[in-house]
């Protein structure tokens, strides 16, 4: 098989293991990464370099958790969900599991997601096919709905925060007519709020004032890294399987969607395993499902988001656009017919996730304990270290001085609404589905003529709006019931 060559093996080892550490920094991200290797794979064969570039996208998935668990620094915008529940398990001295259960589900749900991609990959891309602009408003409307529950608390504050997340989503310059909208004069606002500068704010610089405020941080229960001691035990693993295959179906779906890609996925999976569980209570207080569905979905969206790029040539997301370039700089074209036009290509690619996969999974194991001792570390050291990370991260991804003070005023908001108890994660989706909802809802409004009609005109639009009133209508329920308990008279 072509993946199994001496060449494809190493270049398959240098992308995860670039990848990973690309995750594991913050600020670079796969984009970035992606670009800067492109021109050094033109002397390459196309499979090769694309084995590489691939290898990076999905191992930054891996590694982007890491920061994310031990230092509530999501390393990209799809880590920010692991951190509600996996920096709480390391603060209760568990870092080693959960690293070990971020692991174990990214490689589920990416070998799952591969099965599908080999399996059904032609009945994804029909499906993708049948998506117009009314079905991806239908899906962003459900996905902001699901948000509206997310995290502790009251569901009006993660209403709240979802509109507020949705108001950040408008800053910047209106792509349909060039108009700038909450620029407050400053021309570095044209672009809008950058999500990482909105994620290491909320998660890296409020964490560093909550523990400055504390003075004297806790630091994490002492723990053992060997391998049997980070096993998760019998109920941790019972807690596992369900939200493993839930959020390996969720990405694998949401991420066959173009324009969707494992963000969305990510945190979709993870509201879905808080509405389902009994005790949602305990999501954002070291949960493992809320650490396992996300991990499982993201990676599993990142394995599916190459089925509309393969076959239809359609690119889910910035990543994917720059891969689906270095295929045409290579010569390949991809298309309903790459499959059997080029099944070598084809095929050699779906062997090298496996094999990659493979890598990851023995890449991160034996350093779990290694990189959960950083837990151990005094707070006071730590805080100078992480606070050089977060900065120089914001900085480096647009060059951006004015960058680095905007994240520093998100984290001074960020810090007093985790005070006031307001959820942070509904704020996050907002923000990421506010400009797509925008977009959608116009181009309906455009080819329609103003018809609200458009917008559940075929049936899957419909099922979908149908199914986001009835997670309202749950979601209210669950909210008033508990009321009238209370309200209800006692009996002498």
């Amino acid at each position: 098989m072509m993946a199994l060559g001496p060449e494809q093996l190493l270049f398959c080892f240098l992308g995860v293991l670039l990848g990973t550490l690309v995750g594991t920094l913050p600020g670079i991200g796969a984009a970035a990464c992606i670009s800067i290797v492109l021109p050094m794979t033109f002397g390459l064969d196309g499979l090769t370099a694309l084995i590489m570039l691939s290898g990076i996208f999905y191992g930054s998935q891996y590694g982007s958790s890491t920061a994310a668990i031990l230092l509530n620094i999501p390393g990209t915008s799809t880590a920010a969900v692991t951190c509600l529940d996996g920096y709480p398990l390391a603060q209760k001295g568990k870092a080693g599991t959960a690293l070990l259960v971020t692991t174990i589900a990214s490689f589920v749900g990416g070998s799952i997601a591969i099965v599908l991609l080999m399996a059904v990959s032609p009945v994804l891309a029909n499906v993708a096919l049948r998506f117009g602009s009314a079905e991806y408003f239908a899906v962003m409307v459900l996905g902001l709905v699901a948000a509206l529950s997310m995290g502790s608390g009251s569901a009006a504050k993660g209403a709240a925060m979802t509109f507020f997340g949705l108001l950040l989503g408008t800053f910047g310059m209106d792509m349909t007519t060039g108009a700038m909208r909450y620029t407050f004069g400053f021309p570095e606002m044209t672009e809008g709020i950058g999500i990482l500068v909105l994620t290491m704010g909320l998660f890296g610089i409020s964490e560093l004032l909550e523990n400055v405020s504390r003075r004297h941080a806790p630091s994490a229960p002492a723990e053992s890294y060997r391998l049997r001691a980070m096993l998760p035990d019998r109920q941790e693993r019972r807690q596992m399987y369900g939200p493993c295959v839930r959020g390996t179906a969720v990405g694998s779906l949401i991420g066959a969607l173009p324009g969707a890609g494992p963000t969305v996925a990510a945190f979709l999976a993870y509201s879905l395993e808080q509405k389902i569980s009994r005790t949602p209570e305990k999501f954002g207080k070291g949960a493992i499902e809320g650490v396992t569905a996300p991990e499982a979905a993201n990676n599993a969206a990142v394995q599916s988001a190459f089925i509309p790029t393969l076959s239809l040539g359609i690119p889910g997301d910035a990543v994917m656009a720059i891969l689906l370039a270095a295929m045409t700089l290579h010569g390949i074209i991809p298309g309903s017919q790459f499959m059997t036009s080029q099944p070598d290509f084809f095929w050699g690619l779906i062997a090298s996730f496996w094999i990659g996969n493979v890598i990851l999974l023995a890449l991160n194991v034996p350093f779990i304990g290694l990189w959960a001792r950083i837990t151990r570390v005094p707070h006071h050291y730590l805080s100078g270290v992480i606070a050089i990370f977060i900065l120089l991260g914001v900085y480096s991804a647009r060059n951006s001085l004015f960058d680095v003070l905007l994240a520093i005023l998100i984290g001074v908001v960020g810090w007093g609404l985790t005070r006031n108890r307001y959820p942070l994660a509904p704020l996050i989706l907002g923000f990421v589905l506010g400009p797509l909802l925008e977009e959608h809802f116009r181009r309906v409004m455009l080819i329609s003529r103003g018809d609200l009609t458009a917008l559940w005109g075929s049936e899957l639009s419909l099922g979908l709006l149908l199914t986001a009133a009835g997670l309202a209508l749950v979601t209210a329920w669950r909210q008033l019931r508990p009321r009238r308990r209370s309200a209800s008279p006692v009996a002498p």
